[in-house]
């Protein structure tokens, strides 16, 4: 969630947004990884569901050990600060920027069925979306995937980025030019309409009001959410989020000791042919990094029918059930220093909110925007759409 406020008397200098970032339960992340692979594709905005999905790779060592992300509950708000200072607040995660994007202790799923390619961006080069390439680009934050990605379906024009710092690095770029003050470890609740501000409770600590309020969690979780706003949203509009679909998935993390090696041509793989294993990447290879300190990592993604299937099973028996099929992929692989089973219950967007342009808009003055992937589709390019459609509702408000 983003909270923004403004001061209500003469405009003072621009103050520093906040941005709080909030934790629904323990756990690991929602798009996770370290370093991620993109595939830029030229061409305009499109709302497609059926495009690449944004992918991401698995986590270093280092980056297992720290606290992450639960994509089984992420609910990612905006809001802004009511009072004397204008603030804006992000509510998504523990620990860590990123929300779905975020770069802590697991992968986010990779590989959709079908012709769908790992990595995503449409629009290097030419197109709406162009100068957001080339300031990742100049900054580093996105360098030429050169590794060898077996299976992977390519069109004329595609062209492949590999994030070296993680998927995440994206997000706190993003973050860090804002200027807003993050903060972390808060879980939405209610979101309600007092003297024209927004008040939102949360599951600890007492209720704060804002100006207005932008949601970006998965649409189930916006129709989870009580207080005034469930007499807000339309029936239309719940129709709409009731139409929102998402996939489901697992991803299987193995991490190696320093000086270990996995002898095979490609740095990732796509497998057609296994009802479980859908994607493998070996992390340190597809980014072209080696280390002396740390070993390799293997990232496993399953299928969405296994990830269906499965869903309500525990990590610990779909971990085994993984680990068996990957025998038969990879056998003789050593035994792993660590281990982390991750589940994404709202992995990618297969089916978005029809008629609704990049966000939805359930409250004019004060504002409360919806926003996110769920409005336009599963790619980095979605992620842009939607932020500037929610830019565009808002900035007649800020």
């Amino acid at each position: 969630m983003v909270a923004v406020s403004s001061p209500h008397c003469s405009p003072p200098p621009r103050p520093r947004p906040r941005l709080c970032l909030p934790d629904l339960s323990p756990g690991a992340n929602g798009l996770q990884g370290s370093p991620g692979e993109l595939l830029c594709r030229p061409g305009g905005l499109s709302r497609s569901r059926s495009r690449s999905p944004l992918r991401a790779s698995p986590p270093s060592p280092a980056q297992a050990a720290r606290p992450g992300h639960n994509p089984d509950g992420r609910r990612d708000t905006v809001a802004a600060r009511a009072g004397d200072t204008p603030s804006l607040r992000r509510r998504h995660a523990p620990g860590a920027g990123g929300g779905r994007r975020a770069d802590r202790k697991s992968v986010r799923g990779a590989a959709e069925e079908g012709d769908r390619r790992p990595a995503v961006p449409r629009a290097v080069g030419q197109g709406w979306g162009r100068r957001f390439y080339e300031e990742l680009l100049a900054h580093g934050i996105l360098e030429p995937l050169t590794s060898p990605i077996e299976g992977m379906k390519v069109q004329e024009g595609d062209c492949n980025f590999v994030a070296p710092q993680g998927i995440s690095s994206i997000v706190k770029h993003y973050l860090k030019k804002s200027g807003a003050e993050i903060f972390f470890k808060h879980c939405v609740t209610q979101i309600n309409l007092r003297n024209n501000k927004w008040e939102v409770s949360k599951e600890t600590g007492s209720p704060e009001q804002f100006d207005l309020v932008v949601l970006t969690m998965p649409a189930p979780q916006i129709l989870e959410l009580q207080g005034d706003i469930v007499n807000l949203i339309s029936e239309f509009q719940r129709q709409q989020l009731a139409s929102v679909s998402y996939s489901s998935r697992y991803a299987l993390g193995l991490f190696y000791e320093a000086g270990m090696k996995i002898d095979v041509p490609w740095a990732a793989q796509y497998i057609a042919s296994n009802p479980c294993i859908r994607f493998i990447s070996i992390d340190n290879k597809k980014r072209n990094i080696e280390s002396s300190e740390f070993g390799p990592s293997l990232v496993i993604h399953t299928t969405v029918p296994f990830g269906v299937t499965h869903l309500e099973r525990s990590e610990e028996d779909v971990q085994k059930l993984i680990s068996q099929h990957l025998d038969t992929i990879l056998p003789g692989l050593p035994l792993p220093v660590a281990t982390k089973c991750q589940k994404w219950r709202y992995s990618q967007v297969t089916n978005s909110a029809d008629n609704c342009p990049g966000q939805m808009t359930l409250h004019l003055h004060p504002s409360l925007v919806c926003g996110g992937d769920g409005f336009t589709h599963s790619t980095f390019d979605g992620c842009i759409a939607s932020a500037l459609c929610v830019m565009e509702a808002l900035k007649n408000h800020i």
